[in-house]
């Protein structure tokens, strides 16, 4: 069996850091960048794997010494935890605990940009421990929070967007008592509308797109006294993301969108001023929108969200039958 690009890689920046005559600080130096390198680009996860014995390496080797690249040795091998596929809680934790023990010096030592993505991505971690109840929701938000007072939407507006993004998302996964239900839904929709007072359709499209959509997944959701209301600002926000999204260059996320609006258009009467006369028409429309996410989905291999589109398409076609 031969060794891997990886194996050799890995054994040949050893062996170079070992007979360099660099300094230390050189040679902890070298070993951070490779290892960025691998968590950069992964061809496999035995290469996020790789990254982190490689950070792992310069940890130990910045002892006493080096104290801010023995940070961000911590803060890369966090981020390469963070990405393996299907991290388990035992590397998450791992994850959280670099995270905790190298934003303190980052603070001390490194640029505010290299704390606030360090804040940004702790943020991520703890998110991903809430459901295992191992972090708190709030410290997920508390810590994107941090982050905003250095990603603002003038200078960062891309980490802005993803931002209140992740506290929308945070908002809603929280846990409060069924009457307090709206409350957090109402957070999160506040979120997205404040980070789109200033990312615009014309400066940023991707990130627009992105927060349109997931405001528009939001609003239907809502639990409120108005149902259709909130369907139809719904639509409105999915029309704004579909500016961006189409059919041929982001395939899935149009994908995504329109799927989204076919379950609002499912739920909404044609005319609400007259309820009886049903909602052929958008049931139709829906249908039309399954019908091409499902086709986008299955050719992308997408198998789990094709399975979903077409459960739908078995229920709406139900629901045709029996209209008025």
């Amino acid at each position: 069996m031969n060794p891997s690009i990886t194996d050799s890689a890995v054994k040949a920046a050893i062996a170079a850091i070992a007979s360099e005559s660099a300094t230390t600080a050189e040679k902890i130096q070298m070993l951070i960048e490779i290892a960025l390198g691998f968590q950069k680009k992964p061809k496999t996860a035995k290469d996020l794997r790789s990254a982190v014995g490689l950070y792992y390496r310069a940890y130990e080797m910045c002892g006493e010494d080096y104290p801010l690249l023995k940070a961000k040795a911590q803060v890369g091998m966090a981020g390469t935890l963070q990405t393996i596929p299907d991290a388990g809680t035992e590397l998450l934790l791992q994850a959280k605990a670099g995270y905790e023990a190298a934003i303190p010096i980052l603070q001390q030592l490194a640029s505010k940009e290299e704390v606030a993505e360090s804040q940004m991505n702790l943020g991520l971690v703890l998110q991903s421990l809430v459901p295992f109840n191992l972090a708190r929701i709030v410290d997920s938000i508390q810590a994107y929070h941090e982050a905003l007072r250095v990603f603002t939407w003038e200078d960062y507006p891309q980490e802005y967007a993803i931002l209140y993004n992740n506290i929308a998302i945070a908002y809603l996964s929280m846990p409060l008592a069924s009457e307090r239900e709206y409350l957090r839904q109402g957070l999160a929709v506040q979120s997205f509308e404040v980070a789109l007072k200033h990312i615009t359709l014309i400066d940023h499209p991707r990130e627009y797109a992105m927060l349109q959509n997931n405001l528009g997944n939001a609003l239907q959701y809502l639990v409120s006294s108005h149902p259709v209301e909130n369907n139809m600002r719904a639509i409105a926000a999915y029309d704004e993301a579909l500016k961006v999204r189409n059919a041929r260059d982001t395939p899935l996320e149009y994908a995504n969108t329109i799927s989204n609006k076919a379950n609002a258009l499912f739920n909404l009467l044609d005319n609400p001023e007259k309820p009886e006369v049903g909602n052929l028409q958008n049931l139709l429309q829906a249908r039309a929108y399954y019908q091409q996410a499902w086709e986008i989905f299955t050719q992308h291999q997408q198998t789990e969200q094709a399975e979903v589109v077409a459960q739908a398409l078995q229920e709406i076609a139900v629901e045709i039958t029996s209209q008025p």
